[in-house]
């Protein structure tokens, strides 16, 4: 559940080529808890869109490959905003801070936050803006392994990271390596904005598949994971450690929805060893990996004891083809991609249309969703059947 008093008001300073899940994991996280956030970008205006980069390794690589992310939509407009009235600042990664760190209103606006001793979580490259603005001296700094001679050059206490999901705080300066960091990372910034959390450690599952939507995975996932709760990835057929490739669903002027190659998504357990008793809630992103696990009995044996212990499902764009074929929709009211709608209404759901596309629903145990999008309510909304919160 979100918190329910006056709301914080949180900044996102964006640019194109920011990578993609670096902006929007936090963007809709801290959404989905309750808090107000404005994503501007120098130069655009709210309802512009910024593009985005999906940034990865590969251990037969020596540098991360870039690809085409989502386009990442703006809801406030730079020249318009005061920075006395939110309560701390993000700033993603991505090659987005390698030109706004030459801007002067950037570096202005960064050291108003620094100045007011504000919160500020900087990610991976974000930390180039951090330097340019000269507000690491002698801070405990870390980043992506190639930004560390810049921070040192500007007077930071460099922090090697260990591995890709390392994160550092110092004073107000909280900073990551990279979006595999996301869930300590976010869960140090709320603490920092005084955020407390009840009802968490629940074990979540979450069902995947190759081609499930790369952000019906992440966001959902590290979001969970930012509220210290103990979440799994299991796929048929995949153990722990192997990765399933996502995809980049977006609308770009066609009559239906683009699709890109997305981040690799690694899993954390086995399926075959998975005991659906252990966990407490459901998860299934969608994207092209539901049409494949419908078919499969022993996704729908596991989704049917989720149902029938009355546990928490939730479910979103493609994942409701998994409940209609599993027989778990009869009498349920439930939402989903439009083109999804046959599936539900031949497994014996009540259709709701999603209209706005973010609008999500709930009945009984089962939270569904129409597209991503709509994340801040479907992640609140199976918080709330979870029984976690964030308070200020």
């Amino acid at each position: 559940m979100a918190n329910l008093g006056s709301p914080k008001k949180v900044l996102m300073l964006c640019g194109d080529y920011m990578e993609d899940a670096e902006a929007m994991v936090p963007f809709q996280a801290l959404q989905a808890y309750g808090l107000s956030v404005d994503a501007v970008c120098p130069g655009k205006k709210s309802g512009d869109i910024c593009r985005t980069a999906i940034h990865q390794g590969s251990p037969h690589q020596q540098t991360y490959s870039e690809s085409r992310g989502h386009n990442f939509s703006l809801n406030a407009t730079f020249d318009e905003i005061d920075s006395s009235t939110y309560d701390g600042l993000i700033i993603p990664g991505g090659r987005a801070p390698e030109y706004l760190s030459m801007n002067e209103s950037v570096l202005d606006l960064v050291k108003d936050f620094v100045k007011s001793e504000k919160p500020i979580a900087s990610i991976c490259h974000g930390q180039l803006i951090l330097a340019a603005a000269d507000v690491v001296k002698g801070r405990k700094v870390t980043a992506y392994p190639t930004v560390g001679p810049m921070l040192v050059a500007a007077g930071a206490h460099w922090v090697e990271p260990e591995t890709m999901a390392s994160c550092c705080v110092d004073g107000n300066i909280i900073t990551g390596a990279a979006y595999d960091g996301h869930a300590e990372y976010i869960n140090h910034f709320i603490k920092a904005l005084g955020g407390t959390l009840t009802g968490s450690n629940k074990r979540i599952l979450f069902l995947c598949g190759d081609y499930m939507e790369d952000y019906e995975v992440l966001v959902p996932f590290q979001s969970l994971q930012a509220l210290e709760c103990h979440v799994d990835a299991i796929c048929p057929n995949k153990s722990a450690g192997d990765t399933c490739p996502t995809a980049v669903h977006d609308f770009e002027g066609d009559q239906t929805y683009s699709e890109k190659t997305g981040h690799d998504f690694k899993l954390t357990a086995n399926f075959k060893d998975t005991d659906a008793s252990s966990y407490e809630g459901l998860v299934i992103p969608g994207g092209r990996a539901p049409e494949y696990l419908a078919l499969d009995q022993n996704v729908i044996k596991l989704v049917k004891h989720f149902m029938d212990a009355g546990k928490p499902i939730a479910s979103i764009c493609h994942g409701q083809q998994i409940l209609s074929a599993a027989g778990v929709l009869k009498g349920k009211k439930c939402t989903a991609y439009p083109a999804v709608k046959l599936n539900v209404v031949l497994g014996g759901g009540t259709w709701l249309e999603p209209d706005p596309i973010d609008h999500c629903f709930t009945d009984g145990n089962l939270v569904t969703g129409a597209a991503w999008p709509g994340h801040p309510q479907f992640v609140s909304q199976f918080m709330s059947l979870l029984g976690v919160r964030v308070c200020f």
